[in-house]
């Protein structure tokens, strides 16, 4: 019952959004930059919108999930080996937290001259979606010891051991936990990445049309990449949610 009001709420919430947006770009209340949502979603589901929003979104996934790929695995890894060698925990914390810290849009020249521009996005995204998986494992790698611990190690059981066989089955909620909020931060690290010369993608839907000033193409390309991070976010939080069932 709860979770059925819950539903409603968040139903009726987004119908009064969106109600808004129609309603101030009709009445040009925001000005010529803000388009009714109607404008909007015709140029997205007709033609030759649709292809286009299609083809550039397909191009940002494969970059997006690349990256987001290659930043769980570091992620992981370094999580990991700070567990199996305590004292490298605080140095590898340490660089997750500078390179976090190091503004995306930064890194793009760099990137562009050192792996290329078609390699570019899928970096930026790997660097944006590793903090968050690796401050996730670190947390769930670091929790406080319990029986079965005290056990294994009654056991002799080395660091490596009772990782694999302990440690990293309790922190599968927690990877995808990390892996859910990851998966916005390699989305938007695709993007910018495609601002640097990529062929194809959102990230160079959005620069064109900032250029044409074609304010209906500039709000539904937003809109593709907003509608894409959520139906991402959404599944690997339902995925953690049957991750929590079975490991817990």
């Amino acid at each position: 019952m709860i979770a059925a009001r819950r539903a409603g709420a968040s139903v009726l919430g987004g119908a009064v959004l969106l109600a808004l947006f129609e309603v101030v770009g009709r009445t040009g209340a925001a000005g010529s930059t803000w388009p009714p949502l109607s404008s909007v979603l015709s140029y997205s589901t007709g033609e030759p919108g649709r292809t286009i929003l299609v083809r550039a979104a397909g191009a940002t996934v494969t970059e997006a999930a690349t990256g987001l790929l290659g930043g769980a695995l570091a992620g992981v890894a370094a999580a990991a080996l700070g567990l199996v060698v305590p004292w490298l925990r605080a140095g590898m914390s340490q660089l997750a937290v500078l390179l976090s810290t190091v503004p995306l849009i930064a890194l793009g020249p760099v990137l562009v001259t050192t792996a290329g521009a078609e390699r570019t996005p899928a970096v930026i995204a790997a660097l944006g979606a590793g903090f968050a998986v690796f401050v996730a494992m670190s947390s769930a790698f670091s929790r406080p010891a319990t029986s079965l611990d005290d056990l294994f190690q009654v056991l002799g059981a080395s660091r490596t051991s009772t990782l694999a066989r302990l440690r990293a089955p309790a922190a599968v909620p927690a990877f995808f936990d990390g892996l859910a909020l990851a998966a916005p931060a390699a989305l938007l690290g695709a993007v910018v990445g495609e601002w640097f010369g990529a062929p194809r993608g959102i990230g160079v839907l959005l620069v064109s049309s900032m250029q044409n000033f074609d304010i209906v193409q500039l709000w539904a390309h937003a809109l593709c990449l907003s509608v894409v991070s959520l139906a991402a976010y959404g599944t690997l939080t339902a995925v953690r949610g049957a991750s929590v069932r079975r490991f817990t």
